[in-house]
């Protein structure tokens, strides 16, 4: 396929704003299928981001199709499983062995997995614009339609802005949870779906090469007075293999707790109840704690309106039940490109409009009754004395916990696979697609 020639240095077919996992995929995938596409980054590779760097097999999959390199030579560390801790309990479980996911995780650090995602869509031929900060959409006073961006292009030696116009007949939002894009045209997060918040510190310690994410299902506030009080929420501990460990907890706004507590000094005080060689300690911290939300189950809709279209965290697409994003927004930035390129082959507006209304029935589809389970179970862990008998009860049995750990990760085989994988893919089918 011959490489698609630009029609100026800012115009495109297609705009993407946001070089997390979510816009690089698509962009990735758009440029590969031949499309001219602007894929436009507000900060410089390589920069932080807020994560637990750790990977389940959902997102190793989503690597493996992008053709990145996964193995221990380019720096990836793999894990075989989750170890669960709650209730005196640790269990540990492999990641089910499927048709459809491979059967280990992947960790690494956003900075630097962030950065591998866009220069791979660089190699398929999206131009990227780093230092590129988006500011209001264009849109066309007739239509309502976004036919662009203004935004301030930063330049790399001298630190000077210009401002700057993109022009594209359609434009992806994948700038992140606030999404201030989606804002300006009018998109508003929805109140009615959780939030969850996740902060995190890195330690160096002598625990850094394990091969399991470990996942503490007790979260609790001992700092007093009174009674020790469990929150709603996880603990982590990922080993990163380069000396450290990713320490972090993940809360949901479910609870009476959650606007009252700095959950700053909970993970303080969590890390200090660990064990003392673990190194877990301020004096072994190599970055501050930071935080970061986490807008869940399609908090903000439509995913497509106007000539836009919402990917990842600017759709709300994190997983209610573990939290984790980086899958999702890669999956839907596939979708999301799947879409667009049909519709740029349809030869009249009717026809591409007809087409991209498609991109949001396809989410429903494909997460929407899962979501819906997500957000009661949400609910449900929101009260202590659930998620009390809950680790109590049900880490005492195997069986129960394997499949939850299939339900939690979203991972079954679509067609086929075993009584769990059609008890779990009923559940979502039945369940609404809200």
């Amino acid at each position: 396929m011959t490489e698609p020639q630009p029609l100026t240095e800012h115009t495109a077919d297609v705009i993407v704003v946001g070089a997390g996992p979510a816009g690089s995929t698509t962009a990735y995938y758009l440029a590969k299928a031949g499309l001219d596409v602007l894929l436009l980054e507000k900060t410089a590779f390589p920069r932080e981001k807020v994560c637990g760097d750790g990977l389940t097999p959902r997102a190793t999959k989503q690597l493996v199709a992008m053709g990145i390199d996964i193995s221990e030579e380019a720096g990836w560390l793999r894990n075989k499983g989750l170890r669960i801790i709650a209730g005196g309990v640790r269990l540990q479980l492999d990641w089910p062995d499927l048709a459809s996911f491979p059967d280990y995780g992947l960790v690494r650090k956003r900075d630097d997995f962030d950065e591998q995602l866009a220069r791979q869509a660089q190699k398929a031929g999206a131009r990227l614009y780093e230092r590129c900060n988006v500011g209001a959409p264009i849109v066309d006073d007739r239509t309502g339609r976004i036919t662009g961006v203004h935004a301030k292009l930063g330049d790399a030696e001298s630190g000077e802005k210009r401002e700057v116009t993109f022009h594209a007949p359609l434009v992806v939002a994948a700038d992140g949870n606030s999404s201030r894009l989606s804002l300006a045209m009018g998109l508003h997060r929805r109140e009615d779906r959780p939030m969850g918040v996740a902060v995190r510190t890195y330690f160096t310690s002598p625990r850094h090469d394990d091969d399991y994410l470990e996942s503490w299902l007790e979260l609790w506030d001992r700092r007093g007075p009174g009674e020790d009080r469990l929150l709603p929420g996880y603990g982590w501990v990922f080993g990163m293999g380069d000396g450290t460990s990713n320490v972090g907890l993940g809360v949901l706004n479910t609870s009476a707790s959650f606007k009252e507590l700095d959950w700053r000094e909970v993970l303080k005080a969590w890390c200090a109840s660990m064990p003392e060689d673990w190194g877990y300690t301020p004096e072994n911290m190599t970055m501050p704690i930071r935080g970061a939300a986490l807008p869940m189950a399609f908090n903000r809709q439509p995913h497509y309106t106007k000539g836009l279209l919402l990917v990842g965290d600017a759709g709300g697409l994190v997983n209610p039940f573990n939290g984790e994003g980086i899958a999702y927004a890669m999956e839907s930035g596939q979708i999301a490109a799947d879409v667009i390129v049909q519709a740029h082959a349809r030869a009249t507006p009717a026809q591409r409009e007809m087409a991209l209304q498609r991109y949001p029935r396809v989410l429903k589809d494909t997460y929407g009754g899962y979501y819906t389970l997500g957000r009661a179970f949400v609910k449900l862990i929101g009260n202590p004395k659930i998620m009390k008998i809950a680790t109590e009860r049900g880490l005492t049995h195997p069986l129960l916990m394997k499949f939850t750990l299939k339900m939690l990760a979203n991972l079954t085989d679509p067609t086929g696979g075993d009584a769990m994988d059609r008890i779990i893919n009923g559940l979502s089918k039945v369940a609404p697609k809200a």
